[in-house]
């Protein structure tokens, strides 16, 4: 049994939709499983390896007794603490990449979209309108609950700023890759065809997106559950990554800026808990986002199916 395909990489076979583009044909049944059980593996070993040996290079430089800077760095009081767990997370799109090729033995470029590729020119409308409609949604429940009290940003805000508008792209693109691609793909192809294979991969990769997250009370889990099966869906019906990847790193950064100028960082970072209407209101956001990008994607007539 061929677990690793070293050849040449091939195309899916045509009239497929994103969940199954990981098809090929002589493929063995345990290839997509076992593509699974590496992607987890990674995410389990090389993300913490590699968040850890940032961490240990901004040591260096900062000096002092490592369990003060560690536990400093795990409370996001210093910046290096949530940029070594960013910059491991995008780790996961090479990742992702050479699981597809060398694991699927596919192209990976089928990993971002069925045009194959990613659709540059939606995914900056979706960016545009993420931005709008995340943030009109947000303002909107500021009027219904109270607005928070702004401030000037703690020190050295700025830094903060920088650093995390660099790498939480980053972040946000890989989980988007890791989960509603190569999970949803993985998990979609080894089901099998149809409806069933299909949903399968959404309602299986939003389900451990939501999971893997952490402590969380039930409405924070519903948040995130519900965010994963409205971008899964997202990339069925428009063939590809883009709405979700522009829906997540808005929702990222926007999370990040407010937080620099209504609480903190750290305070972010601690968050296990939120109200089931602060919950409503991000779902709405997203949901209205998902129908807005859907329509763009119909409009611009983005391909659903494999060509």
């Amino acid at each position: 049994m061929q677990l690793f395909v070293p050849g040449e990489p091939s195309d899916p076979p045509a009239g497929l939709s994103y969940p199954e583009a990981l098809t090929r044909p002589g493929q063995s049944p345990a290839q997509p499983v076992f593509g699974l059980l590496l992607a987890f593996s990674a995410f389990a070993l090389i993300t913490p390896l590699f968040a850890q040996l940032i961490l240990r290079v901004g040591h260096l430089f900062r000096g002092g007794e490592w369990a003060d800077y560690l536990e400093a760095a795990n409370s996001y009081l210093v910046v290096e603490g949530p940029v070594s767990g960013l910059l491991a997370l995008a780790l996961l799109t090479p990742i992702c990449m050479l699981l597809v090729r060398y694991v699927n033995g596919i192209r990976p470029r089928w990993l971002f979209s069925v045009q194959p590729g990613p659709r540059w020119r939606y995914l900056l409308m979706c960016l545009v309108v993420a931005v709008v409609i995340l943030n009109a949604v947000l303002w909107v429940g500021y009027a219904v609950k109270g607005v928070p009290e702004f401030h000037g940003g703690d020190a050295g805000w700025l830094v903060y700023l920088v650093a995390l508008s660099i790498t939480s792209p980053l972040q946000a693109v890989a989980e988007e890759v890791f989960f509603r691609g190569y999970l949803l793909q993985g998990i979609g192809t080894a089901v099998g065809h149809g409806a069933w294979g299909t949903w399968a991969g959404v309602v299986g990769s939003a389900a451990v997106f939501a999971m893997l997250h952490g402590t969380q009370n039930p409405a924070l889990f519903a948040h995130r559950l519900s965010f994963g099966l409205i971008m899964g869906a997202l990339v069925v019906v428009t063939g590809g990554l883009e709405a979700g990847i522009a829906a997540h790193v808005v929702n990222n950064l926007g999370a990040y800026a407010y937080a620099l100028f209504t609480s903190s960082i750290a305070e972010l970072k601690s968050t296990t808990a939120i109200t089931w209407t602060d919950a409503a209101f991000d779902i709405a956001g997203f949901a209205i986002f998902a129908v807005v990008a859907w329509w763009l994607g119909r409009r611009l007539q983005v391909a659903v199916t494999t060509p």
